[in-house]
């Protein structure tokens, strides 16, 4: 789980699975390890320090090394779910710990916050993302700990990291950044002065939906760390070895899967924008888009492959246009190598601010003229 030296590019890092080599048989690729214990050596020593499977396993371990070395961190540690690795810092914090986060953001999280807060176990406070006045002007010196989600899910607004980490240093609070829509090829939030950064990994780090993971990745080895891990094992939380090696399987094409993405999003968001269809395109990688400035200094490696789209009609209109597409599959998740469009209202509901007509896209890697005519004829048919 310790940094490698960066002497390659990360890609070459990817691609190699961060130099792992079978000391023993020569295999190039880290073997699944679905062991639940481990045997003590004549000593009674461990054996590679590995004890017990809800500590971790070595293919575990292995994607760690991995992920570490992209985000350029010091250590990471993988969890079974991408929302098990925020909760693990957020119970780390004292008992009614003040909490601020986007009042757009993954709403499965915001919804276990506002649960904690009713039960005054965490007092909750929420800003605009992308606005800083509004997140100065509920943090104070007593605030534990600063959310932000970029770009945020689902208008894809970019908040500025390094500035919120001006604010929350300031404040004496640690800020903690949701990046799985900016994996590492194109945001470090650790470089840009965040302590903790983390992934649902089982987006744009493994690409193939057929992984549910988390990832959480800092610099700061201290006793907070330590207690993070305290809470993985107690909890019962870590990666497995199956899902770890299909990490480790999709993160060795992360970064041309992610090229491929960002090129058919920046032939189709601007395509889109002023059709007579579109009521608005929202997507960081135009030029007028809101947060470009931002997102073309933050993300520097591409603006990714999501974007949303507001048909002009109702909720009616925009599940219809979703039901009608052939190669976008009408589903949630997002980073596959594989498009899809969901209707995000019918999901989250009325209480939190999504557009009735507003449909998320993720990009995928398939030729991007043949993603943009089945748009436009889901587009066609559903206003006919």
């Amino acid at each position: 789980m310790t940094r490698k030296n960066a002497k390659y590019a990360p890609e070459t890092i990817a691609s190699h699975a961060a130099g792992y080599i079978d000391e023993t048989t020569g295999a190039v690729i880290a073997p699944i390890h679905l062991a639940s214990t481990y045997a003590r050596d004549a000593d009674y020593e461990l054996r590679d320090n590995n004890t017990y499977g809800r500590y971790g396993t070595p293919t575990c371990h292995q994607a760690e090394t991995v992920l570490a070395a992209l985000e350029g961190a010091e250590q990471a540690l993988l969890f079974n779910s991408g929302l098990s690795a925020p909760l693990a810092v957020l119970e780390t914090l004292p008992l009614g710990a003040h909490v601020i986060a986007p009042e757009t953001m993954y709403y499965a999280a915001l919804v276990w916050m506002q649960r904690q807060d009713a039960k005054g176990i965490l007092k909750l406070s929420t800003y605009r993302p992308a606005d800083l006045d509004s997140l100065k002007a509920v943090i104070t010196p007593q605030t534990a700990l600063v959310w932000v989600e970029t770009p945020t899910n689902p208008t894809w607004a970019v908040t500025d990291i390094a500035a919120v980490a001006k604010i929350t240093k300031a404040n004496d609070a640690l800020l903690m950044v949701d990046s799985t829509t900016a994996p590492p090829c194109t945001t470090k939030p650790l470089e840009l002065g965040a302590d903790y950064v983390f992934h649902s990994a089982t987006k744009y780090l493994n690409g193939h939906s057929d992984v549910i993971a988390g990832a959480l990745c800092t610099n700061a080895i201290n006793d907070r760390w330590e207690d993070i891990k305290s809470v993985r094992i107690l909890q019962g939380t870590v990666l497995p070895g199956f899902p770890a090696y299909l990490l480790i399987r999709g993160i060795r094409t992360l970064y041309i899967r992610w090229d491929k993405a960002c090129a058919n999003a920046m032939k189709i968001a601007p395509y889109f924008a002023g059709h007579p269809m579109i009521e608005a395109v929202q997507y960081p990688g135009l030029p007028d888009d809101p947060g470009h400035a931002i997102a073309k200094k933050q993300m520097t490696g591409g603006f990714g492959g999501m974007m949303s789209i507001r048909v002009k009609g109702d909720a009616d209109l925009a599940i219809k246009v979703a039901s009608l597409t052939k190669l976008f599959l009408p589903a949630t998740s997002l980073g596959g190598v594989e498009s899809l469009i969901e209707h995000r209202y019918t999901v989250e509901g009325p209480d939190f601010g999504t557009a009735p007509n507003l449909l998320r896209l993720s990009i995928g890697i398939e030729d991007a003229d043949d993603l943009i005519h089945d748009l436009e004829q889901a587009l066609t048919r559903a206003n006919s």
